[in-house]
């Protein structure tokens, strides 16, 4: 029998979990699916996902791929696998994919979503899905910074180490592509919205730290400016909480050019 190529889309509240990659003697969200997968399919079997999430980090569209030489329909797999996983994770699509397609390396862009809550109380029920930043922030000074990160650009200032995949040898070191940056302002609450062809380690948060303390006034826009051009983290601000953090989608075959 053939060698099959699953694709999963998983949505997943990651507040429990150490992240998506498996760990010692923590629990992560690759573990509680491969440990599913391998009583499903009575065979030890291995999940690839497109990507990291850290601990805290939440997701509604992460995917990853699995190889199987066993007979079964995706959609009665995922209903399987949504009966035996916690409640905090779910597989919203399983779809079968060529036999050498990849969830990462084939991967061509990704969309982020960073929640805020800018109100004196945070409600008891946000707490874990938005940070509490209870200050008049000037949306003008931080929008101006979202348009200076647009396009291909050398993300050094914004980029944790150990950040680069060694496996993966691109050359094009700390440059990402952002093709969309927006922040959605309604009241008590920002959304701000990331989506590009690559992310470097804790890039997104990297980026919503040093945008805050813009908003806070601690930094103008032009000092932004120069930190973005420094290629130097220590110049940038702190690392915003995990727990604001969605993925909210893989792109494959270039399907975020017409998302735009």
């Amino acid at each position: 029998m053939k060698t099959r190529t699953i694709k999963l889309t998983i949505s997943y509240d990651g507040t429990n979990y150490c992240g998506w990659q498996k760990q010692s003697n923590t629990i992560s969200i690759q573990e509680e699916i491969e440990n599913r997968l391998s009583i499903i399919l009575t065979a030890k079997i291995v999940v690839h996902g497109a990507g990291r999430t850290d601990a805290g980090v939440h997701a509604i569209g992460m995917t990853a791929h699995f190889q199987t030489k066993k007979s079964f329909s995706p959609t009665a797999l995922a209903k399987s696998l949504n009966s035996m996983l916690p409640a905090d994770i779910r597989i919203v699509e399983c779809e079968e994919q060529e036999a050498d397609f990849h969830s990462r390396y084939n991967a061509t862009g990704k969309t982020y979503c960073y929640y805020i809550y800018t109100g004196k109380v945070q409600p008891p029920t946000q707490r874990l899905y938005a940070i509490h930043c209870p200050h008049d922030l000037n949306i003008d000074a931080m929008q101006q910074c979202l348009e200076i990160l647009t396009g291909t650009h050398d993300f050094s200032s914004f980029e944790s180490t150990g950040s680069r995949d060694k496996s993966i040898t691109t050359g094009r070191g700390a440059i990402r592509t952002i093709t969309h940056l927006s922040l959605a302002h309604e009241e008590n609450s920002l959304q701000i919205t990331i989506q590009g062809d690559g992310f470097l380690r804790h890039m997104v948060r990297n980026i919503v730290g040093t945008l805050l303390d813009v908003g806070r006034g601690r930094k103008t826009t032009e000092e932004f400016r120069s930190i973005f051009g420094a290629r130097d983290r220590s110049e940038a601000g702190a690392k915003a909480p995990a727990h604001g953090l969605f993925l909210n989608k893989v792109y494959y075959n270039n399907e975020q050019d017409r998302n735009m």
